[in-house]
């Protein structure tokens, strides 16, 4: 009880700094979770993405059919391959247009036999692509480079970017916590030095000052996942009803993992920020 009321005294004594620390640090996990729920979230319209993107290879009229599927399913990159006869192709088309028979009926089937070829990763598909277009027998082949291309860089440059953002607030949060701890000890250096006269341990002179990081950590971590969880819920809530086809995540099995590594990493930056400024304060005494 002892440190916890001194701790205290010296967050009221530094009212400045600690508020600042506090609130930098709750803005820096609110980045941070927003910009975990947004990576989840583009991971999930990724998967969602992969399992309908297909890289279509259109095969000659000579080509060995068999034997191209067969090395094409040997590719690490490919998660499902399968022919599908001009017929097939014909019929899937007439289901799509009834016009479709009556033009073939006058003249002929224009539809070659197609490898029908599904990735494991949407990034895959252009190596794919690349990969069955250098093999004898194929004419052309086609993968939605349109829209496939641009839509793995943008997703990949927020995930980047926002990883980038969160570290940078990372670090002045580690560096605000570090200032606001040596200027409670700095403050306290008269009484801090008696105490070391006295017989004091350095783990005793450090334990109000590791209570206070901590204190602070586990309040910027409580305000942030506060705020975070009902406004993100609002927000997917939202998206939901103007543009449903987006698989945005809301069920609590993988949302609640997510919000407690945020406030946990709070915590630890508190407390971890606080135990380096004390040695390193200390260090500097002797």
């Amino acid at each position: 009880m002892y440190h916890f009321r001194q701790a205290l005294l010296a967050m009221r004594g530094n009212l400045t700094a600690t508020l600042s620390t506090l609130v930098t640090m709750t803005l820096t996990l609110l980045m941070l979770g927003f910009v975990l729920l947004l990576t989840l979230n583009v991971d999930r319209t990724l998967q969602q993405l992969e399992s309908q993107v297909e890289v279509a290879a259109f095969l000659k009229p000579d080509a060995n059919d068999e034997d191209l599927l067969s090395r094409m399913r040997a590719l690490p990159q490919v998660r499902e391959a399968r022919l599908v006869t001009s017929q097939a192709v014909l019929e899937e088309m007439t289901r799509d247009s009834p016009y479709t028979r009556d033009a073939a009926e006058l003249v002929g089937n224009p539809f070659p036999d197609t490898l029908r070829l599904r990735v494991s990763r949407v990034e895959d598909s252009r190596a794919v692509a690349a990969a069955a277009s250098a093999l004898p027998g194929v004419e052309d082949v086609e993968y939605g480079a349109s829209y496939v291309d641009p839509t793995v860089k943008t997703l990949t440059a927020v995930r980047w970017a926002g990883y980038a953002l969160v570290g940078l607030l990372l670090l002045g949060t580690l560096f605000n916590i570090l200032n606001a701890v040596r200027v409670a000890m700095y403050a306290r250096r008269n009484e801090i030095s008696v105490m070391r006269l006295l017989g004091a341990t350095r783990g005793f002179i450090r334990l109000p000052h590791v209570i206070e990081g901590l204190l602070v950590g586990l309040t910027a971590a409580a305000l942030s996942v506060g705020v975070l969880t009902p406004a993100y819920l609002r927000l997917a809530h939202r998206i939901q009803e103007l543009a449903p086809v987006f698989p945005v995540v809301t069920d609590s099995a993988t949302l609640l993992p997510l919000l407690a590594g945020v406030a946990v990493l709070g915590i630890l930056i508190g407390l971890l920020g606080s135990l380096f400024a004390t040695r390193r304060y200390l260090q500097e005494l002797e």
